[in-house]
């Protein structure tokens, strides 16, 4: 619950709350960011919601320019991803990697038979000059995905992970091929990027922006980053999903990353303080934080009712965050 002290947002005499979003704003990476998103769209008018994407992991494997978290967030919306593994497709099969393997190339990140077909795409369209936004447009429409899905930027900004005994990495190298076990020492961003004009003009128009429950400095700092990127969000009021769960992370490996890059323990208030301007967020069952108004609610997305539930909630509690505006 909402402690008294902060209390959660009233909506204000003569201000409409219950008419439907136009404009919603979602920030993504991760599983978990895609599993939101797939619920904000089922419950969203359609054409109200908008999903900027992170691209810092996107790296190139077997000559091929790989999207992770842009063709997670299309899997999710398409009702195609692989719900218990949380990337890749659900009806795949993986010959052409187990081939690969047998001819020596590098197997430590698995492409599954279908998704191969994506990467090929991908590739083909950069290749003929056109933008990954567009190929991404194209991608989504082909798989019915109908909301409108927007990689934050055309250009390269490469999440770099600086470790303490194994130099400095990408991120799949360190994620994937590492299993995320060098130390870190701090993150930063290679390639000098700017937010799309798409990116921009959908904050501009966002009633709320949403920041799913993503990995803070891998999945959400690499579109904080992008020049005037920042600025432009914390113009609209945005609220956040915590992806700290009592402590832990539901996925990846954000619970050791808190205490060694800010020094604190995993929290959903250490989420929190990650976000300045942040003006609400959603926790888990049993989880607090101090100084912004919070809601507490099942947080822990196992399937698409899951989604849908937390999606709703998230709404609620931004439409009472904005009724005191």
């Amino acid at each position: 619950m909402i402690p008294p002290a902060h209390g959660m947002a009233r909506p204000q005499p003569g201000r409409n709350v219950d008419l439907p979003w136009r404009s919603v704003v979602a920030l993504s990476g991760g599983v978990g960011g895609a599993r939101l998103l797939r619920g904000l769209a089922r419950v969203l008018p359609e054409g109200a919601l908008t999903a900027i994407v992170n691209t810092g992991d996107d790296f190139e494997h077997w000559g091929l320019h790989v999207s992770p978290d842009v063709d997670t967030v299309m899997y999710s919306l398409a009702g195609l991803a692989h719900e218990e593994r949380g990337w890749g497709l659900a009806a795949e099969t993986f010959g052409v990697h187990e081939a690969m393997r047998r001819y020596g190339e590098d197997g430590w990140f698995a492409i599954g038979d279908l998704d191969l077909a994506t990467h090929l795409a991908r590739t083909r369209g950069l290749a003929r000059g056109e933008t990954l936004t567009a190929i991404t447009a194209r991608l989504s429409r082909a798989l019915g995905v109908r909301t409108r899905v927007l990689p934050m930027s055309d250009e390269l900004h490469r999440t770099m992970i600086e470790t303490r005994d194994r130099g400095t990495l990408d991120f799949q190298t360190w994620f994937v091929r590492n299993r995320a076990e060098p130390a870190i020492e701090r993150i930063w961003f290679e390639g000098v990027a700017r937010a799309t004009t798409a990116v921009l003009e959908a904050i501009a128009s966002a009633e709320i922006v949403i920041i799913g429950p993503s990995n803070p400095y891998v999945s959400i700092d690499p579109i904080l980053s992008l020049p005037g990127a920042r600025d432009a969000l914390f113009e609209r009021p945005v609220v956040a999903v915590s992806p700290i769960v009592g402590g832990r992370a539901v996925k990846g490996p954000l619970a050791a990353m808190i205490p060694a890059i800010a020094g604190l323990e995993p929290s959903a208030a250490a989420v929190a303080a990650h976000y300045p301007g942040l003006r609400g967020i959603v926790v888990e069952n049993g989880d607090s934080v101090y100084g912004i108004p919070f809601v507490a609610t099942n947080t822990v997305m196992k399937n698409a009712a899951d989604s849908e539930s937390l999606a709703r909630r998230v709404l609620d509690f931004a439409k009472s965050v904005i009724a005191t505006d």
